[in-house]
């Protein structure tokens, strides 16, 4: 017997068995919930509102008394017992808009080696080319095989010989070179590392040169980025992004992991992320009128994770001491066999990983930030659920990751979200009334705090003096605002009339506690790793920020909580989506595209875990700045002069 189960605001109903989970229902009918734990029902995030039928639900701890009454359920706990009704509440509404909006003030550094300069340089080299031919139609009298006309037409026209063939080309070939009376375009790979024999992967009627396209990819663990690249031209023409829908499987690399040994579960990982990445395609393709079928070939970058599971190659062993990642190179493959709408003759080429938790995001970002050829010592730093950061210059490049943990993207936070239209991002509190100023993304009621909010609640706090160093809450202030919780002492951001959940928005010293170890973590593996190299802070001459979050971090108020070092301000730079980037300029430039390797291979990786000093670093840094307060001399100074 089949059940209905309607999803609002959506609108969306799904026919399920009787008895169902209800996750897996949302699952079914590509409806996101937040499931931090995978369904395993301790992180408490996948609440809905039952507003109409019957739910089999177990009790559980991580709703109040409050919250069942009002028909607050747990997903993952909850079965399918009649028709039923879900209202899915705001924290787990996602607003694809807030992916790509803008960083407002401080521009964006741009890549040392743009499009623009790999052009300069006489880099612009794309690794797939198309090439237009005239030939002359076969007679008795000359009754050569199609292929062999087509390869004496390469030959005489651009000086190409010992061509290899792509089978896909060859069933059609005799087609195509009759649609145009013998005029053709043919696509050429170059990029066969191996045979280096240009190899002819498709055939086109007519002059098709001018209408060349490749995709750019970024699988991050939170989203998927397709940027769509004129390969006749030389220029980037649009982008779109979403979020990746693997989420719905967890919401880290760790949980999704662990998901991936569950029965079918690696397939259905593969496919998830391969349906994400054919929706975004298919809606940059629309927005500049382009069939699919002109696009040459893809350029991919990931975190080794989702290289895995993108790929379909089991990722059990990276969470597994030694920590060994399947493959850091991954051959090219056919982008059809891995679920992927296109033609038959695009293949992906994906950038290479250095370890488990240094990908290939991470070496797109150093080829897109030209730190592997620049002389000044670098810091490049991208903030996540594993925070990796790479220190070096163009003679050597050290690299690690930081399990920071998903508190910079609102996990482990009890009303931490992601960076959607009402999360509290700017935050002033007065530090007579001890009164707050929020401002929200989209300028809406409140509804949670998104990570760079985080940092700035943090550091308000800090300067209204109504914490300690040690993450604890005053108690001789006499405000409404701090008060004792389910958790502990608490802040009170938003009042419930004020929210768009009804309930009260609050900080606790559990959440400070949370966000305390995992800036701890990221500073730990900078001093680390540069004390490791027989460097210190004071060496550094440039950091660079990567990433979404990193690219709307308040740095002033980064620095004041101990997040990042405190350096002169100007020496740092936000690059953006540096793994988009670079995956990008794989596309343009064939000799970029042999150099990936080689930039992976020069970076040495620290397990950090295994380094010695790293534990020390890291409970020193679990302080607001840190328990050495000569790391951070303008922080000291200006909490000085607030204190008068």
């Amino acid at each position: 017997m089949t059940k209905h189960v309607t999803f609002k605001p959506y609108e969306i109903t799904v026919e399920v068995p009787d008895g169902e989970n209800l996750l897996r229902a949302a699952l079914q009918a590509g409806v996101h919930i937040n499931a931090s734990c995978g369904g395993e029902g301790v992180c408490g995030k996948c609440r809905v509102l039952l507003e109409s039928g019957d739910l089999q639900s177990s009790r559980s701890g991580l709703l109040s008394d409050e919250e069942w009454d009002l028909g607050y359920r747990q997903a993952c706990q909850s079965f399918v017992a009649g028709d039923v009704v879900i209202r899915i509440p705001p924290e787990s509404l996602l607003d694809r808009r807030a992916l790509t909006r803008r960083r407002g003030g401080i521009g964006l550094r741009s890549s040392p080696i743009d499009l623009e300069a790999l052009k300069s340089q006489g880099l612009y080299n794309p690794a797939f080319q198309k090439k237009f031919v005239e030939l002359p139609p076969p007679s008795l009298a000359d009754n050569a095989c199609d292929l062999a006309r087509l390869e004496q037409g390469l030959s005489r026209r651009h000086g190409l010989d010992n061509l290899a063939h792509d089978v896909f080309m060859l069933r059609k070939l005799a087609r195509v070179m009759r649609e145009d009376n013998f005029r053709v375009t043919a696509t050429l790979d170059f990029a066969q590392r191996r045979s280096r024999k240009p190899r002819v992967v498709d055939l086109e009627p007519g002059d098709a040169t001018q209408e060349h396209y490749a995709l750019a990819i970024d699988i991050g663990t939170t989203t998927v980025w397709v940027q769509l690249l004129d390969l006749a031209q030389g220029k980037v023409i649009g982008h779109a992004a979403d979020y990746n829908s693997q989420m719905s499987y967890g919401d880290d690399v760790i949980t999704r992991i662990v998901f991936s040994q569950k029965e079918q579960g690696l397939q259905k990982l593969q496919r998830s992320v391969a349906a994400t990445i054919n929706q975004v395609m298919h809606r940059v393709l629309k927005q500049h009128q382009l069939p699919v079928t002109k696009i040459s070939h893809i350029t991919l970058a990931a975190n080794t994770t989702m290289t895995h599971l993108f790929y379909g190659i089991d990722p059990k062993y990276i969470r597994l001491s030694p920590y060994t990642p399947a493959a850091c190179h991954t051959p090219p493959v056919r982008a059809r066999d891995l679920g992927l709408e296109v033609p038959d003759h695009v293949f992906i080429y994906s950038v290479s990983s250095v370890s488990s938790y240094v990908g290939g995001d991470i070496v797109s970002g150093v080829l897109a930030s030209g730190i592997y050829k620049d002389p000044k010592l670098t810091l490049f730093i991208d903030i996540g659920t594993n925070g990796e950061i790479v220190i070096g210059n163009q003679q050597w490049l050290a690299c690690a990751a930081c399990s920071a943990g998903p508190a910079f993207e609102g996990g482990g936070i009890k009303f931490g979200m992601r960076a959607t239209a009402g999360a509290i991002e700017e935050v002033s509190i007065n530090p007579q009334t001890y009164e707050p100023m929020l401002l929200t993304i989209d300028m809406v009621k409140p509804k949670g705090i998104c990570g760079s909010g985080l940092i700035n609640i943090l550091a308000s706090m800090m300067e209204a003096d109504i914490i300690s160093p040690n993450g604890k809450f005053r108690e001789d202030l006499n405000t409404p605002r701090i008060r004792v919780g389910d958790e502990g002492r608490e802040y009170v951001l938003a009042m419930a009339p004020d929210t768009q959940s009804g309930q009260d928005i609050t900080l606790s010293e559990a959440d400070i506690d949370n966000l305390m170890r995992a800036k701890g973590a990221m500073f730990a593996g900078y001093v680390t790793l540069l004390e490791n190299v027989g460097l210190k802070l004071e060496d550094l001459e440039q950091v660079i920020l990567a990433g979404a979050f990193g690219n709307f971090i308040n740095i002033d108020n980064a620095i004041a909580i101990g997040l990042l070092p405190d350096l002169p301000r100007e020496d740092y730079q936000f690059v953006g989506n540096a793994s988009l980037q670079g995956a990008s300029l794989l596309a343009f430039s064939r000799e970029l595209l042999e150099e990936e390797r080689r930039v992976a291979d020069m970076m040495t990786n620290f397990e950090l875990s295994e380094t010695p000093g790293f534990m020390d670093q890291y409970i020193a840094a679990l302080f607001l700045p840190h328990t050495k307060m000569e790391y951070f001399p303008s922080v000291s100074e200006r909490l000085k002069s607030l204190k008068g």
